[in-house]
């Protein structure tokens, strides 16, 4: 990012995302403001009053996999996972100042947990399977104190003790761990809690204020309670009936009972003296955030939705709902900017613009929607699935109005790695006519189609890529369409006749392309992250302007007026362009993994950018980008 240092930055309008899948992934700050959560590869603060207002976090190169915060707030802690092989950082981050101050390296592929002291003196942190240590950081220095195997089967948890400083306790698969820190011989003792017969498997630890007894939540469904005080021994445990999916969140609240959260999505008020249901509540999804702000709870789940929860009568309210898993497409109806549809594995959710709240949610079990589009006239939410069947749904009522199936074949390995791994249909656009879509397959096959009212008919078929179809454009006239292919071709389609009109080759996997507004130019971008300008008649190139020096480019899109265009990709900027000195003019740092799409609004007042770590980004071009044109 040091390349565009200077450069002016776009407004962040608004940040949807959320990593629901990780456990622990959701935290309360002690200000009893702020939510802090993970989101791919940065933390996101979000102030609790004011869902419009959000910060970020970075440091990470690869997807967050724990978060802690310290008790008084000042700091903030986080773990994430890499490549095999490679060592997995730690960094803390200083809240006031909102910066990264310590990067910690030791521990091999994964952080599984991370705990701070009372005190904030130290931070404990345990390695996932491939490493399974604990180890004490100095958290002024970021320098590691000492450090131990933490057993000899997988450690999950970990949690400092409220009044100490030197005792922490781990617990894993079979293991409930007391460590006392020795610090002059910078050794870490661990005693083993006796559990009797019981076997149980330790997710979750919350060690109640006096450091009387500890609750552990377990994959077995049940909390099993222990005295920490005199011998390490088995106190009781509870529900009696399970919860289903096991124990992925637990806190305690200010009375000192045990609020939990299961794989089921089960949420249960436990009693401190024994252990039963006081109150219970269900959520979509499994629990695999718990946060307390005040007498009420925030709830994350891995479907990434975050409720609230009135701590008195248990009542449940969705705060913020947003895809689980990478975004595969954002689509604007035609000369309509208030509201935009997004597609993900196994949905399509239409979102109002302005508010960025959620109005529609159209569900396919078991498929992967890899592109959509809207029909001319707004009628239809036309979508390409990985299954090889195109689908209409009803914009207002989500109701399916129409299914090709066979529309492209399901082939394997037509489409690179980096590029999705798509299969059946993985591109689409509308004919400005609004009785035409035409459609790209990972077969390579260009097909288009008749609309008629509420039926799809095939009118032509055309074979000449040897690779899937990433991107495809129509002409204003509607008299030819371009297609950009992995093979490292794009081909002009006369689509009058259904023939080859013209073909431009590049040593690079097309990824996107566009018309300039009066056609006379063709915009492409791709792997060799580079954009090229070609003449839309003789199809050859007239500029080539670098877009990025690191990383593949996955998305291009012109405003309305052609003063400028958007591109996007795996260096995980928006840059903003003056199409005719094809200068970057402003960039947009939010997102925390690849860009797959970006999009400019019919006013081209706003930006829409998706991403592989689930998140939508809503720009403002604003102003200051405008005069840099």
């Amino acid at each position: 990012m040091t390349e565009h240092e200077n450069t002016p930055r776009l407004e962040l309008e608004t940040a949807l995302g959320y990593s629901g899948n990780l456990c622990g992934s959701l935290v309360a700050h002690p200000d009893q403001r702020h939510l802090l959560y993970a989101l791919g590869a940065c933390i996101v603060i979000r102030d609790a009053n004011d869902a419009e207002r959000s910060e970020f976090f970075y440091g990470h190169n690869d997807k967050i996999s724990c978060l802690a915060v310290s008790v008084s707030g000042r700091y903030v802690a986080s773990g994430q996972v890499t490549h095999p092989g490679f060592q997995a950082d730690v960094c803390i981050f200083d809240f006031e100042e909102r910066r990264l101050i310590h990067r910690m390296l030791l521990h091999k592929v994964k952080v599984q947990a991370l705990a701070f002291s009372a005190d904030e003196q130290y931070l404990a942190s345990v390695g996932g399977p491939d490493d399974n240590t604990v180890v004490l950081w100095d958290v002024k220095t970021g320098r590691p104190l000492c450090g131990a195997p933490a057993h000899h089967t997988e450690t999950k948890a970990v949690a400092f003790f409220n009044n100490s400083s030197e005792k922490l306790i781990t617990g894993g698969v079979g293991s409930l761990r007391v460590w006392t820190v020795d610090l002059e011989h910078h050794k870490m003792n661990p005693v083993d809690i006796n559990m009797g017969n019981m076997r149980r498997s330790v997710q979750t630890i919350a060690i109640e204020k006096t450091d009387k007894y500890v609750y552990c939540g377990t994959t077995s469904g049940d909390v099993i309670c222990s005295q920490l005080q005199q011998a390490n021994v088995f106190k009781m445990q509870g529900p009696q009936k399970k919860l289903a999916g096991g124990i992925l969140s637990t806190i305690l609240t200010h009375t000192g009972d045990v609020l939990v959260g299961s794989g089921a999505g089960e949420l249960q008020l436990l009693s401190k003296i024994d252990l039963t249901v006081q109150n219970s509540a269900t959520v979509d999804g499994g629990v695999t955030g718990l946060a307390l702000m005040g007498d009420h709870y925030y709830v994350g789940t891995r479907t990434s939705n975050m409720y609230f929860v009135n701590g008195g009568n248990f009542m449940t309210r969705l705060r913020l709902t947003c895809h689980s898993a990478a975004v595969q497409d954002v689509v604007f109806p035609h000369g309509f900017s208030s509201v935009f549809a997004t597609c993900c594995e196994t949905d399509i959710r239409v979102w109002n613009a302005n508010s960025c709240t959620e109005l529609l949610r159209i569900e396919v079990s078991n498929r992967t929607c890899n592109c959509l589009q809207f029909s001319r006239d707004g009628s239809l939410i036309i979508s390409g699935w990985s299954d090889g069947r195109i689908r209409a749904f009803g914009p207002q009522s989500g109701k399916l109005v129409f299914s090709v199936a066979d529309a492209h074949k399901v082939e394997q390995g037509t489409r690179s790695h980096k590029a999705g791994g798509k299969v059946g249909v993985t591109s689409m656009c509308a004919d400005n006519s609004g009785q035409r879509i035409i459609t790209g397959g990972s077969d390579g096959l260009v097909r288009i189609w008749a609309i008629r009212g509420t039926t799809c008919s095939l009118e032509a078929s055309m074979k000449e890529h040897k690779a899937a179809v990433n991107g495809i454009a129509v002409s204003r006239d509607d008299t030819e369409c371009v297609t950009a292919s992995d093979d490292g071709s794009c081909i002009v389609w006369d689509l009058t006749r259904y023939l080859r009109r013209n073909i431009m080759y590049r040593q690079t996997y097309f990824r996107a392309v566009e018309y300039y507004v009066d056609d006379s130019q063709l915009l492409t971008c791709g792997s060799d992250k580079c954009i090229a300008y070609w003449d839309s008649v003789d199809c050859h190139a007239i500029r080539e302007v670098p877009g990025s020096r690191t990383a593949e480019l996955n998305s291009l899109s012109l405003s309305p007026d052609g003063r400028f265009f958007v591109t996007a990709g795996n260096d995980r900027i928006v840059k903003l362009w003056d199409y005719d000195r094809g200068e970057c003019v402003a960039v947009g740092l939010a997102h925390s993994c690849s860009i797959t799409k970006v999009r400019v609004s019919p006013d081209g007042k706003k930006i829409v950018s998706v991403g592989d770590e689930g998140a939508v980004m809503v720009w403002n071009v604003g102003q200051l980008a405008i005069d840099g044109l």
